[in-house]
């Protein structure tokens, strides 16, 4: 393609059509024009027949081989001794004018023309810098640049050969955008291969790049900077307007820094969309919200007051909320779902009377430890919000069975009930609760001693879609644990502390309740070894099972090894008949045992432990020397470490 872009193509073209019916000459360079291949620079100040005679004349010939030019000059052949020589007078130039007048004059012009790229490979490598243009731009394609040249008026653009420089090494590029050159045909071209057209009137860059130090401060710093090297071939172009004797790359890439710091100020945290501001403070607790994020702005004040924070408030454990605070909520935000103002002493019934009256969509309220309210406020929520379907109002002694009645005649939507140590509490007030809430999922009572069996019988007939049972410590009976087995959607049954129970009961209730997956009987000394045994044959849903301070020892949790398939925790702390034959049995016969809690079990020694441990790692063994290092290196993770200077 060398002739379509020689200034002899016509020629060359006319002089084929004479010579076509001779025959062809064997040519190693199959081109007449100025030989690409060969990197060739021409000037413009002779014609065109000038220029093709002076080429004829030194007779260029490219070894197909080598991939060397090697010019004749007056039928004399310039050996690798002169290229030596150029190579080593160039390598002690240290101006860009110099360079560019050594590499053009025409004494050194014919040399250059005819030994190509191959003079510069003589050149020892350090002495050639890396491309600063393409450097900046992370190009690495050679690009022609203007160099000026005393005593001759044409564009040098149009004299250098555009090729691919495959040879280049490719450089580090500085932290600057990334520059597109325009081609010739609209598109753009990315400088990471292939050729870039970049001169004056076709290519232009979109983003500023970092201009070649100019010819006053090149000789003080050509030396030392590797970086100022033109193009990758050691050439340095002067420009005119550059008069700063610092280098202009430091320069604009301080300039990109400054305007990237400009822009990251003016980026914030507000500018993101307020759906995904309100998804991040979603996950601040209410006095983050109102003490520390609503500070911030006005826009965080107002995006804190969003009404989806107050649909459902946790307030616990906050001395500083008061019945005129939650008027003020209730008054503002009326789509309140859900509260807690567990721990609140400071709230009253007039409090939570007016916050029901005002959010009749309540459908979730915690109040644990509110000693200081009573039937007023469970009242007026049964009264004013019908859709209630969680109430827990654990330890409140005031409650009493009005209160109760009160939730069975309006909230049939109940579900999930927690009355634990409301000792207020009888049987009237259960009686009533189980006949006007079918709906009942969840009911535990704890410590209640007015509760008996009537309570259970009633609940066992009226709620038949409950699934948690717990009657903790109530003075109930195995006559009215019995009950229960109607119950066929029960999964979780807790019986601690119940003084008559019976083991027929219990076995029954399993037998029964095929969809039982936790069982609670701790501290029942009536359970022995022959009610695990069955409980581990007929619990075929069973996942949980707690018998600390049972009467049990080494048979029930072998037992449990070789019938159970699907018991992951067992807890047999304080039963002093363990040894260390029933820990290490069923560790060894169990395929789903995933806990194993031995706690004060004097009977297995620590060393046995430690072996299980090792031996097998998928089971959490629980002791007090077991747990207290699982306590020590959960505090090591968190970053504690023990203060030598006080254990010293």
């Amino acid at each position: 393609m060398g002739h379509l872009f020689s200034k002899n193509g016509y020629r060359l073209k006319k002089r084929t059509r004479k010579l076509h019916h001779r025959k062809k000459k064997k040519r190693n360079c199959f081109l007449h024009g100025p030989c690409m291949l060969c990197f060739i620079v021409h000037g413009n100040s002779g014609g065109f027949d000038d220029e093709s005679d002076h080429f004829e004349a030194n007779g260029c010939r490219h070894n197909s081989i080598t991939g060397i030019s090697v010019p004749g000059v007056g039928g004399v052949g310039i050996g690798a001794a002169a290229a030596t020589k150029l190579a080593e007078r160039y390598a002690t130039l240290a101006s860009p004018e110099d360079c560019s007048k050594f590499l053009l004059s025409p004494r050194e012009l014919a040399i250059w023309e005819g030994q190509g790229r191959s003079l510069l490979s003589a050149v020892p490598a350090k002495l050639i810098p890396p491309p600063a243009l393409f450097r900046t731009a992370g190009v690495s394609v050679t690009v022609p640049i203007p160099v000026p040249v005393p005593g001759c008026t044409s564009d040098y653009t149009e004299m250098v050969c555009k090729r691919k420089c495959s040879e280049v090494q490719r450089c580090t590029p500085c932290k600057q955008p990334r520059c597109a050159f325009a081609a010739p045909d609209g598109g753009l071209e990315n400088g990471g291969g292939g050729e870039a057209a970049s001169n004056s009137e076709t290519g232009h860059c979109h983003l500023p790049l970092c201009p070649l130090p100019s010819s006053s401060s090149s000789s003080a710093s050509s030396s030392s900077s590797p970086a100022d090297g033109c193009c990758g071939l050691g050439l340095h172009a002067d420009f005119p307007h550059s008069s700063d004797s610092s280098p202009p790359c430091a320069h604009n890439y301080d300039d990109c820094q400054a305007r990237s710091s400009e822009a990251a100020d003016h980026l914030s945290i507000n500018h993101l969309p307020s759906s995904i501001l309100l998804k991040v403070l979603s996950h601040l607790t209410v006095k983050e919200r109102c003490l520390c994020a609503s500070l911030v702005c006005k826009y965080w004040r107002d995006l804190c007051l969003d009404f989806q924070f107050w649909k459902q408030i946790d307030l616990s454990g906050l001395q500083q909320v008061n019945d005129d605070l939650l008027v003020k909520i209730a008054s503002r935000r009326q789509n309140v779902t859900e509260i807690n103002i567990s721990d609140c002493r400071a709230v009253h019934d007039h409090g939570v009377s007016s916050l029901a009256s005002q959010c009749p969509g309540l459908q979730k309220y915690t109040a644990y430890r509110c000693k200081q309210l009573g039937d007023i406020s469970l009242c007026a929520l049964a009264t004013h919000c019908p859709l209630l379907v969680k109430v827990h109002v654990g330890n409140q002694d005031k409650l009493t069975d009005a209160a109760l009645k009160k939730l069975g005649e309006h909230c049939s939507e109940l579900k999930d009930i927690h009355l634990g140590q409301c000792y207020g509490i009888s049987d009237d007030g259960i009686m009533a609760l189980a006949r006007g809430c079918p709906k009942l999922q969840r009911l535990y009572l704890q410590e209640n001693k007015m509760v008996t069996d009537q309570s259970v019988r009633a609940v066992a007939e009226h709620c038949p879609e409950l699934q948690f049972v717990g009657f903790m410590g109530c003075p109930v009976t195995s006559q009215g644990v019995i009950h229960l087995t109607a119950l066929r959607n029960l999964s979780v049954l807790d019986l601690r502390h119940i003084s008559e129970l019976n083991n027929e009961t219990v076995m029954e209730v399993v037998r029964k309740c095929r969809n039982l997956s936790s069982l609670n009987l701790c501290l029942n000394w009536s359970i022995n070894d022959r009610c695990v045994e069955i409980i581990a044959k007929e619990g075929r849903s069973l996942k949980e099972l707690y018998l600390v301070s049972c009467k049990i020892t080494d048979h029930a949790l072998i037992a449990i090894g070789q019938y159970s398939s699907t018991i992951e925790t067992v807890d047999a702390g304080w039963c002093k008949d363990i040894t260390d034959q029933g820990a290490t049995q069923i560790a060894q016969s169990s395929k789903s045992l995933r806990y194993l809690g031995l706690m004060r079990c004097d009977k297995v020694n620590e060393e046995t432990v430690e072996r299980l441990v090792v031996q097998y790692p998928h089971i959490v063994f629980s002791t007090v020397m077991q747990d207290c290092k699982r306590t020590l290196e959960r505090a090591y993770q968190m970053g504690w470490s023990p203060n030598t200077s006080n254990t010293s």
